[in-house]
């Protein structure tokens, strides 16, 4: 009869689920189940990584999920550490990323409701705005059965973080594991996802053969599902652009010709001027315009067919013609194989050219401003040594405001799942951390991050945690020394006013050496190439930081575009002039 504590129990659910790394910081309430992960999770292949803060532990754990079909977990001890959690945690709910999030709980005997014990904290509540599901588990039988619950939620359906609360004396309880049955994924949970309805099929095939300037407008949704090559043979198939949300950035190749990048010259031209739009794995939400004019066609004119595999997303900020509840990829496949059957495929749509030709214009001037040579450096330039540096193999993590902005005109990305943003809830302070959790799925790929010194200062402390892990990822500072997007709408709409921006000289190439990282302050053009290579070299995690034209960066040229859709939402008559 082997007896284990509910912490080795949790350990060996874990494992069962293809769990390779938890991700926190360990806490008195959690020590058994640290201790599990040592003596029985290290010899099958899992470990404990041990983060600075606990929302870094999050963004890890969401990356690991971003890059890959696992499912990252992430835990910190009651409290505090579930309170530090939060902000990782909101940012997987809003992007949909599963995860599964596991903190302690006080005794059973002294919790809902609480009694007055030190770090108590209504943690079920806490996470239930922020999760797809939670709950308490308070008997030590039940450890297997919740497990398998949280994952069966995580992934299936719309995925998204779920959380278990562990009283602290189920983890330390001892049990006969021959009392319980840890059964694998396959046995608990459904392994297809839904296809869709055969007659919405048929309707959105014919609403496509008749579409004379179709458009794709693919999501996360297609990344989640691995829909990527379905959705490759169907543009080509018939010619159609494709137009991808921020979310949906990597589907395809950002080189491939019928691809153009989000809020684009090209993808206005496409998404403005369709005739019907093709949304898959999307919600039209803040960063796609909701779907409105002028960046999209007025309805009934510009008609929308839309899949998803949650029903409530359809319709919920454009409406549409057409609804398909069902898996990115299935439905996608039944598409394409029901349009085989009544076409050959389709030769270059004069549509396609004309979004080609305003992307090539904007494009030079683009151009122009990447091959700058003055000081202090443009970002246009920044980037594109970056993107040239690092090739076509490399994972790209964006984290800012205007750094994010310029990275939206200038990055490229050309394989699936290696764009990472958080794009649902705008967060700072993801870009270390989400390179880190990249690059421990791709040890053999190169990771960069792109983001402000604001950005970076919120998780630099992970720098140490890289050095410790041996993470060699390299992290780009656009230093211009304030928040810039805010400093920018400060200059455009009040008046200079400048207020609560601005920060004092740093010097965070030595922060980085100083945590056992490779640190180089850029000033000059002309010297980028050569610190990407140094960094690259050296092996360790490394930080370029690089002064940028503060004066530039004040105003990407699609800061004055947002800016001017968002005072549209608001009521401004109460407000004094500028």
């Amino acid at each position: 009869m082997a007896m284990i504590t509910g912490g080795e129990l949790l350990v060996k659910c874990l494992l069962n689920e293809g769990v390779k790394n938890v991700f926190g910081i360990p806490g008195g309430q959690l020590a058994t189940f640290v201790d599990a992960i040592y003596r029985v999770g290290r010899p099958a292949g899992m470990d404990f990584i041990m983060t600075r803060h606990e929302a870094s532990a999050a963004h890890m754990a969401d990356a690991i999920s971003r890059t890959s079909d696992q499912v990252g977990v992430c835990t910190g001890t009651v409290g505090p550490g579930a309170l530090n959690l939060v902000a990782g945690v909101g940012v997987a709910y809003s992007d949909s990323i599963p995860l599964v999030v596991i903190t302690p709980q006080i005794h059973s005997n002294r919790c809902y409701p609480f009694k007055g014990s030190q770090q108590q904290l209504d943690q079920l509540s806490l996470f239930k705005g922020i999760t797809k599901w939670n709950a308490l588990v308070h008997c030590w039988e039940r450890i297997p059965e919740m497990v398998q619950w949280a994952f069966r939620i995580a992934t299936t359906g719309r995925p998204g973080p779920v959380h278990l609360d562990i009283t602290v004396d189920v983890l330390y309880q001892l049990g006969n594991e021959e009392d319980v049955k840890i059964v694998p994924p396959e046995r608990y949970r459904a392994q297809q996802p839904p296809s869709g309805d055969e007659s919405a099929v048929d309707q959105a095939v014919e609403l496509l053969l008749k579409a004379e300037r179709p458009v794709l407008h693919p999501g996360g949704g297609v990344l989640r599902s691995g829909a990527w090559e379905e959705l490759k043979e169907l543009a080509e198939y018939m010619q159609i652009p494709i137009a991808p949300s921020v979310g949906g950035r990597g589907c395809l190749p950002e080189d491939h010709p019928l691809v153009f990048v989000p809020v684009s010259a090209g993808a206005i031209v496409a998404q403005s001027t369709a005739d019907v739009v093709l949304v898959v794995g999307n919600t039209m939400s803040e960063l796609d315009f909701w779907g409105k004019s002028p960046l999209w066609g007025e309805p009934p004119a510009q008609k929308m067919i839309q899949v998803d595999i949650d029903p409530e997303i359809i319709g919920m900020n454009r409406e549409v013609d057409l609804a398909i509840v069902g898996d990115a990829k299935r439905v996608l496949k039944q598409i394409l194989d029901k349009i085989k059957k009544e076409i050959e495929p389709v030769k270059e749509r004069a549509s396609i050219a004309m979004a080609r030709g305003a992307d090539e214009e904007a494009e030079k001037g683009m151009a122009e401003f990447a091959s700058l040579d003055s000081k202090p450096i443009h970002p246009l330039r920044l980037i594109k040594e970056a993107v040239d540096f690092f090739g076509k193999d490399a994972i790209v993590i964006v984290d800012g405001g205007n750094t994010a902005l310029w990275a939206s005109m200038a990055s490229r990305v050309y394989q699936p799942r290696s764009f990472l943003m958080a794009s649902g809830m705008g967060h700072l302070g993801v870009g270390l951390p989400f390179a880190m959790g990249a690059k421990m799925n791709y040890p053999d790929r190169p990771v960069y991050v792109l983001h402000g010194d604001g950005s970076f200062m919120l998780n630099c402390q992970e720098i140490e945690t890289a050095a410790r892990y041996c993470i060699p990822v390299v992290d780009i500072i656009f230093n211009d020394q304030a928040w810039g997007m805010i400093k920018g709408a400060q200059d455009m709409a009040f008046g200079k006013r400048y207020c609560g921006v601005d920060f004092g000289e740093t010097r965070y190439d030595k922060l980085a050496e100083s945590m056992g990282g490779f640190g180089i302050r850029v000033e000059d053009p002309a010297d980028i190439r050569k610190a990407l290579e140094e960094a690259h070299q050296s092996g360790k995690p490394a930080v370029l930081d690089v002064l940028i034209d503060k004066d530039v960066n004040l105003n990407p040229p699609t800061l004055q575009l947002i800016v001017e859709l968002w005072l549209q939402g608001c009521d401004l008559s109460g407000c004094a002039a500028g």
